[in-house]
């Protein structure tokens, strides 16, 4: 059964830990390059911007850095493994499997985009798409758990999941160590407890501020650190496959919780704004959940003080946004 959620699981991952994963799951995934950009070219007047690409990743997110170690650390049962997902964690998890030659059988809801359900079969998981939301596909997963014996592997809410994640900080830091505020798109909270954790155990723990972005109709970590704890939110929006899993981790909450500086609510059009101006600027194309950070900097939603040095992690790329047919 699934390590998710244990009221005696460390609230703080140590970076040794993320080190020894790292170590662990190297040869499997891209080291991710950072581009340095200035700041006038969006139109912004704030030095220079630090973007780490991680939309170039293995299956075209981070994910696949949490789904390599579990995949790695854990004994797979002959039934092998499932995941629910949007999108991105099933892509990642798909791909995991058939590098490792493991069984993979993969719940993704309607919202999850064209791309995202090609880009699955494309690795040869047994796929099933079926309900509205992500919170529809973790309880048909669930069931098949039950029926199979398979190994679930939750999308951000279990440890080896979050430490896989938190190499995304680990790589940053070697390419950027000068950064004093990094903007990262939430959902379950998987990658930004992760990145926090890294950061917060180091000695320049505290040194760089963390800051979660999130659609305004998906707001999961925002509503949390309102009430204290998790709570259901709302769950839609464009970024609905990547970024709405109706409610953070139980256990990544008290992480960001602790080391998360706060939250910043970008409106849909603005998401969609920051794809068109990476697009039309760098040439990269993000998805919308992988654009919500940049966007919290294009709409002015964050406004930086003179001198903070900004980086942003462009954490997802599976889009069909752009047509090479024409």
């Amino acid at each position: 059964m699934s390590r998710t959620i244990h009221e005696t699981e460390p609230s703080v991952i140590a970076p040794d830990q993320i080190q020894s994963t790292y170590d662990r799951i190297v040869p499997h995934i891209r080291r991710t390059p950072v581009v340095e950009v200035d700041s006038t070219d969006f139109n912004l007047s704030i030095g220079t911007l630090t973007l780490k690409l991680e939309l170039l990743q293995h299956a075209g997110s981070f994910k696949s850095r949490g789904a390599f170690n579990n995949l790695l650390t854990r004994k797979i049962p002959v039934a092998g493994v499932v995941a629910a997902s949007g999108g991105n964690h099933g892509a990642a998890v798909a791909f995991a499997a058939m590098k490792l030659g493991i069984p993979a059988k993969i719940f993704i809801p309607s919202v999850a985009s064209p791309a995202k359900i090609q880009q699955i079969q494309s690795y040869g998981a047994d796929l099933v798409v079926g309900g509205a939301l992500y919170a529809d596909a973790l309880v048909a997963s669930e069931a098949w758990v039950v029926h199979s014996g398979a190994m679930p592997i939750h999308a951000f809410d279990q440890i080896e999941t979050l430490l896989g994640q938190g190499t995304v900080g680990l790589e940053l830091e070697q390419q950027a160590p000068n950064l004093g505020t990094l903007l990262v798109s939430v959902g379950g909270g998987g990658l930004i407890s992760g990145i926090a954790s890294w950061y917060a155990g180091k000695v320049r723990g505290g040194k760089i501020k963390i800051v979660g972005v999130e659609p305004e109709l998906a707001p999961t970590l925002t509503r949390a650190l309102e009430a204290g704890h998790p709570v259901d939110a709302e769950a839609g929006g464009i970024a609905a496959d990547s970024l709405a899993p109706r409610r953070v981790g139980q256990l990544v909450f008290p992480i960001a919780q602790q080391f998360v500086s706060g939250t910043v609510l970008v409106t849909d059009e603005t998401i969609r704004e920051a794809q068109r101006t990476l697009w039309k600027t760098l040439r990269i194309v993000a998805e919308p959940g992988g654009a919500a950070a940049f966007a919290a900097l294009t709409s002015r939603r964050y406004i930086p003080q003179p001198n903070e040095r900004i980086g942003v992690v462009i954490c997802g790329g599976n889009t069909t946004a752009v047509d090479f047919g024409t």
